[in-house]
């Protein structure tokens, strides 16, 4: 039986799409923190385009265990005035961090909402998280590299063709958007992910492809959150590297 929605229910609806506008006013200046070893303390700005708020502010290693980690936010606690900015200091406590590589936690940005001035107001705490690269001081080679260090290969495996890719350097890359196709064949074996130094990953592609005629492409995030285009021509019998696509403008 169709069952008319409620004018309550409506309204609830707009309700619930207003709070969510009216708290989208905060933003960080950039989608991930590059923290250099060689200084104590890295910065970011949280812009305030909405009403006065509160802002709370921590780290923590990561997404299912919210660990902590040592690193301090200051302030952890600040009040935004509509319009107005206020910059976050990430501040490393000196030990704690692997030193042979880069590391990776969290940085969380929550908006505390204002006490509701009327009854039965529905409250959001939103709740921002970017990565954090902790790079130790005197880390070798230069992350740029990393994308062009990673080892791509095809394999087989009980009748499946898998695609392997392994991180040799010294820096996570993070990937998005990859392709693996042929002239006749196209194929997305993941979405997007993130490669930690020294691991090594493998999928399995929905499709037995001619190793022959097998491409690679992929984009890979950079330091300053845009995209970088790679090629490859894919091999089952040795591990091949990405290199820049130089066909884009």
């Amino acid at each position: 039986m169709f069952l008319r929605p409620s004018l309550s229910f409506c309204v609830g609806l707009l309700g619930l799409f207003a709070v969510n506008q009216a708290m989208a006013g905060i933003s960080l200046s950039s989608t991930r923190l590059i923290f250099d070893g060689k200084h104590k303390e890295a910065g970011i700005t949280v812009r305030n385009s909405g009403a006065d708020v509160l802002i709370q502010s921590w780290v923590d290693t990561d997404s299912d265990t919210a660990a902590t980690a040592p690193f301090a936010v200051t302030p952890p606690l600040v009040r935004v005035s509509g319009e107005e900015q206020q910059i976050l200091r990430v501040i490393y406590e000196g030990a704690g961090m692997p030193t042979d590589r880069e590391s990776v936690v969290w940085l969380n940005v929550q908006e505390i909402p204002q006490s509701a001035k009327t009854a039965n107001t529905l409250q959001l705490a939103v709740r921002q998280r970017i990565k954090v690269f902790f790079r130790p001081a005197g880390l070798k080679n230069n992350s740029y590299l990393a994308p062009t260090e990673l080892t791509w290969r095809l394999t087989k495996r009980e009748g499946k063709s898998l695609l392997l890719v392994n991180n040799p350097s010294l820096y996570h890359v993070s990937i998005a958007d990859i392709t693996v196709h042929s002239d006749i064949t196209r194929e997305h074996p993941f979405d997007s992910m993130m490669i930690a130094p020294g691991e090594q990953k493998e999928f399995i592609l929905k499709q037995p492809l001619a190793t022959s005629s097998l491409r690679l492409s992929f984009s890979s995030i950079n330091d300053y959150g845009a995209q970088d285009r790679y090629v490859a021509q894919l091999s089952s019998s040795a591990e091949v590297h990405g290199s820049l696509d130089k066909e884009l403008p």
